[in-house]
């Protein structure tokens, strides 16, 4: 993939250094620890999502969720199990290993709720934008002649009562 320089758009924009920066490190390779737990996002509806990601074999007090500003947190650790140290494997495919996934949410995006079940992890999410911040129409009123009458004749008389 080519590299695009975005400096130029640093220097003629203002406010949107989040978006650039984020645009730039999708160039960047990832790494393999960022390719675990597979996750999914969906959207449920006009102002909700749904984040999804394979946790098998964690238990619901081995998952912390964390939201703090724009930036959601799920780090996974698991518990020592002794049971599981006197096992021999042939072949270990179910991930067990500690995790850290951050997703970076929209303004206005909160989390609503998580349930852990079948070894899927659902947090759901809602966008509620304030009031103040929603567009709102604007009743646009006519001004009728009289109005207009009666500013002129105010001016009128202000000019006739200057002149005596």
């Amino acid at each position: 993939m080519r590299h695009f320089d975005f400096s130029p758009l640093y220097r003629s924009t203002v406010g949107f250094d989040r978006l650039f920066t984020m645009l730039d490190s999708l160039g960047q390779p990832d790494n393999s620890a960022q390719a675990y737990p597979p996750y999914n996002i969906e959207r449920t509806g006009e102002s909700s999502y749904r984040i999804t990601m394979a946790v098998a074999g964690f238990d619901q007090n081995e998952i912390e969720i964390e939201a703090h500003r724009n930036q959601l947190t799920i780090k996974g650790t698991k518990i020592a199990d002794e049971a599981e140290d006197e096992k021999e494997f042939l072949y270990r495919g179910i991930a067990s290993r500690a995790f850290e996934r951050r997703f970076h949410l929209a303004d206005h995006v909160e989390v609503a709720g998580a349930s852990l079940k079948n070894g899927l992890l659902h947090i759901d999410l809602k966008r509620e934008i304030p009031e103040e911040l929603k567009p709102r129409k604007i009743h646009v009123t006519a001004v009728g002649k009289e109005a207009v009458q009666n500013i002129d004749a105010k001016t009128v008389n202000a000019k006739a009562i200057g002149d005596k």
